[in-house]
């Protein structure tokens, strides 16, 4: 599932801050990994945590993660539900291989930044750019940077997914080939 390309800044909240070595299924619950169906992923959300999840976010926001997020087997469904709440990035201290790998394919912007679940709280109000990368915490006047994104993976969120960015690639190769 490609992406659009997300804008150059992120403005938004934080929707929800994980702990250390979240298993991303859990967003929407094992039993429904198998779902695609946007009703579907919105009904279970975040149920067990927080039922009025779904209602309460907005396009923009982001969710934070601890170290190692999105532990477990890479399953696109739970960002699925999360990114059709309008999840616009996913911030962490630092992210699962198989669940970087598969998120960055889609073109989300996933941010390694040391200190993150410590900085904020739930609702706070962030702004991410996301190239350099930095959050800017409005309610501390402050700015955290992350570990930088490779040249490639930027390509990659720009294009909006991997398969944007290989199409596009084979468009210009054949056009001057």
């Amino acid at each position: 599932m490609s992406a659009l390309p997300p804008p150059d800044t992120i403005e938004g909240r934080v929707a929800w801050i994980f702990g250390d070595d979240f298993d991303i299924d859990l967003v929407i619950g094992v039993e429904n990994i198998k779902h695609y169906d946007p009703d579907v992923l919105r009904s279970v959300c975040m149920r067990h945590y927080d039922p009025a999840f779904a209602d309460e976010v907005r396009p923009g926001d982001v969710v934070v993660g601890g170290r190692n997020f999105g532990y477990g087997h890479p399953h696109y469904p739970p960002m699925v539900a999360l990114r059709n709440l309008g999840i616009a990035a996913v911030v962490a201290e630092s992210f699962s291989p198989g669940f970087w790998r598969g998120e960055t394919y889609n073109g989300m912007p996933l941010l390694t930044v040391p200190g993150i679940t410590r900085a904020v709280r739930r609702w706070d109000r962030v702004s991410i750019d996301w190239r350099r990368p930095a959050v800017r915490l409005a309610r501390q006047d402050a700015e955290l940077t992350g570990e930088p994104l490779s040249e490639r993976v930027v390509k990659v969120i720009e294009a909006g997914g991997s398969l944007n960015l290989l199409l596009a690639e084979h468009r210009r190769a054949r056009a001057t080939g």
